[in-house]
């Protein structure tokens, strides 16, 4: 099974990629919606945390504190 375990600043791979041709995404906001930053273009997206749950692939990064 994949990790599916996220924080605040981790870097994650979605099921899709974003247009520009990127799946590297930064999780700069969490709450009951999750926004995500685009690594390659700084598009952000704002998702609602169940949504985001379905379509993260993989954390790729963890975030150190």
């Amino acid at each position: 099974m994949e990790d599916k375990n996220f924080g605040l600043n981790d870097i994650v791979e979605m099921k899709k990629q974003h247009p520009c041709g990127t799946n590297r995404w930064k999780i700069i906001r969490m709450g009951a919606d999750i926004r995500i930053k685009c690594e390659g273009c700084g598009h952000s997206v704002m998702l609602p945390r169940r949504e985001f749950a379905r379509k993260l692939k993989k954390t790729l990064v963890k975030h150190e504190e």
